[in-house]
């Protein structure tokens, strides 16, 4: 099993990180959240049958730590309200927003503050299909739907992004033609 779990972690583990890392919007979160897709996999691992590729039956554990873990956020709007500084108007920031570090291009910064603004599944699917490259049946086998339920949750999602960053560049004052999310 150590072998089995040493090629998993060596083939997996980067894609996983950065499948949580999106989802989360935390090192430290993003870096729990793996582990608990180890302790899974390592309890899971005897049962795994090979319907799936190893790939899409990780992801499928790594959405499922994601769940877990947004349903254990329960007081998230306390937190939001109490992160709020009232006299300023403005969030706190308690620690470097991940696309200050990670992301330079401005339309890529742009999309991925833009991202959560759509919905948890229209997120699954954008960093599935496009950042984690997966393809349409294989995001549909991690995430347990349809074929037709990813395309069209993907073809909501696109549109949720795109209106998020028309509204972006609207409050910045920028020319929309420059940028071109659907390419």
């Amino acid at each position: 099993m150590d072998s089995v779990f040493q090629r998993i972690y060596d083939e997996y583990h980067q894609d996983l990180f950065q499948f949580l890392f999106y989802m989360v919007q935390n090192r430290e979160h993003a870096e729990d959240l793996v582990q608990e897709v180890y302790i899974r996999v390592l309890k899971a691992y005897d049962r795994f049958e090979g319907k799936s590729s190893e790939k899409t039956w990780l992801f499928s554990i790594a959405r499922n730590v994601a769940i877990d873990f947004f349903r254990k956020q329960k007081n998230w709007k306390k937190r939001l309200l109490d992160s709020f500084d009232w006299g300023e108007n403005q969030i706190k920031d308690k620690e470097p927003i991940p696309e200050d570090v990670a992301v330079q291009n401005e339309e890529i910064k742009w999309m991925y503050e833009c991202l959560h603004e759509c919905s948890v599944d229209q997120r699954l699917v954008i960093i599935m299909r496009y950042i984690q490259s997966l393809s349409i049946a294989e995001t549909a086998e991690s995430l347990g739907w349809t074929e037709s339920k990813v395309k069209t949750t993907q073809h909501r999602a696109i549109k949720a992004l795109r209106k998020a960053m028309e509204n972006r560049m609207e409050k910045e004052g920028k020319d929309g033609e420059q940028y071109f999310l659907g390419r």
